[in-house]
């Protein structure tokens, strides 16, 4: 049986700090990037490519998409800017929040427009209670009609599903 091969680009984007680098790690079921407490340690694009027998996935970290403050700063958001119109989904990174952050609101308003399909994973799923975590993707989804959302904890790799 001849399966067609398929391809894609996958851009990871969210705020400083929510997960972004553990998130295609544990996708790719190895450490491949720098995971750190210290915001702004991914300074570049960098691509980890997932391969199966069907498929080929390219995922694409970027530096934490945010108001710049400095210059290094202006040189990472447009390098993190420059993967949404090169890329078949994006997928934005956020933590349980209950009110909608200004650096989310600020990330949601530049992805708004792409022909890309959206995916809103919501991070850190473990640190948080189920009131909270409806909370969290109702505030969203009311801000901005996500294609997919999707509760995760990247570092203990897992989907938390109803």
């Amino acid at each position: 049986m001849n399966k067609e091969f398929k391809s894609g680009y996958v851009t990871i984007i969210g705020r400083p700090n929510v997960g972004k680098s553990t998130l295609i790690n544990a996708i790719m079921g190895e450490k491949l990037l720098i995971t750190s407490n210290k915001p702004q340690t991914t300074r570049n694009t960098i691509q980890a490519i997932l391969t199966k027998e069907n498929y080929q996935i390219v995922f694409m970290d970027t530096p934490g998409l945010h108001k710049p403050k400095h210059k290094l700063g202006e040189y990472m958001v447009k390098v993190a800017q420059s993967t949404l119109s090169q890329v078949d989904v994006i997928v934005f990174v956020t933590t349980p929040e209950e009110e909608l952050n200004l650096g989310d609101k600020y990330i949601i308003d530049q992805i708004k427009n792409s022909n890309s399909r959206k995916i809103l994973a919501i991070n850190k799923v473990d640190t948080t209670n189920k009131e909270k975590l409806a909370k969290t993707i109702d505030t969203y989804y009311n801000y901005f009609k996500f294609d997919e959302v999707v509760p995760i904890s990247a570092l203990k790799q897992k989907i938390l599903t109803n």
